[in-house]
């Protein structure tokens, strides 16, 4: 019965030391008699017994490695208090067990020191706006290195840049004079597109207003004459009817009476209207001469 039990027992070891089951994602590095002998894939794999062991156990996995917070002097002599994260997979097993003692401590370090390069070549400003570049430069320069150690640098990302206060404080009144020097140019520009508006307005009204006197002008003036020539039209066909009439039968006895009447009527007007005392001819021959003296007119122009 003892010695039933020692050969279960044995079994049992033996069994556990032969069959190893490797989980999705993991692999194992085995050695044969102190020599790297293959990896262990996922799924169920058989060894020898106590010749072979498993030496080395690796997550293939992507690993956060949280970067610790240090201090970088930018390229205008600033201190940065500067963390970061970095994001790496193990691509190589055997790389990455014999490649180095403690490649996750290598990393960090290699981190930081390429961190320090980088930034040490910018200044503080951009520092803030490139933090891209800060990254891709940090991930080529350690990826490099990592090739030799079985690890595939993914990513890098700067969680943090604190300044010191007082460049902080400094940061800060730049901002505000910059946003209040912004708000005073804008002022000013609102003002000076004002007066322009207000200047063109005024041109373009005044432009409108003298060419609206101008037309008005033209306009009058164009009627003035179109009413003198109708004026005057209109006097050339009553003079040319006048002298035609004349020249009929009769049309001088005509001419006569119409002189007469019209002497008559003036004398008899200025009788009328006049405050003065009204000085008329002594005899009625001198109306006879003032009608004979307009007929020679009338012959005058007639002979013409």
């Amino acid at each position: 019965m003892t010695l039933a039990i020692i050969v279960f027992v044995i079994a049992v070891i033996f069994i556990s030391r032969s069959i190893k089951v490797v989980p999705q994602q993991h692999a194992w590095v085995v050695e044969r008699l102190g020599k790297y002998h293959g990896t262990l894939t996922p799924g169920l794999n058989i060894l020898v017994p106590f010749i072979d062991r498993v030496a080395y156990k690796h997550v293939l996995k992507e690993i956060p490695l949280d970067i610790p917070s240090q201090v970088c002097i930018t390229r205008d002599n600033t201190q940065l208090q500067v963390d970061g994260i970095l994001y790496f997979q193990v691509t190589d097993a055997m790389r990455a067990s014999y490649g180095s003692s403690n490649y996750i401590m290598a990393i960090s370090q290699l981190a930081q020191t390429s961190l320090r390069s980088v930034i040490g070549k910018l200044e503080l400003d951009k520092t803030f706006e490139e933090r891209a570049i800060i990254n891709s430069q940090v991930v080529a320069a350690i990826d490099e290195a990592a090739l030799n150690w079985g690890v595939k640098v993914l990513r890098y990302e700067i969680k943090d840049l604190t300044p010191p206060k007082e460049i902080l404080h400094a940061m800060q009144s730049q901002i505000t004079a910059e946003r209040e020097k912004r708000a005073l140019i804008a002022a000013s520009e609102g003002r000076r597109q004002e007066q322009i508006n207000i200047a063109t307005g005024e041109r373009e009204a005044f432009i409108a207003r003298s060419e609206g006197e101008k037309q008005a002008v033209i306009n009058k003036a164009q009627g003035d004459a179109q009413s003198i020539l109708a004026v005057a039209e209109a006097t050339a066909q009553a003079i040319e009817r006048i002298a035609a009439a004349i020249r009929q039968p009769g049309g001088e006895q005509a001419v006569q009476l119409k002189v007469a009447e019209k002497a008559i009527e003036a004398y008899s007007r200025v009788a009328t209207e006049a405050k003065t005392t009204l000085i008329v001819p002594s005899h009625m021959g001198e109306v006879a001469t003032l009608i004979g003296s307009a007929m020679q007119m009338v012959q005058a122009t007639k002979t013409a």
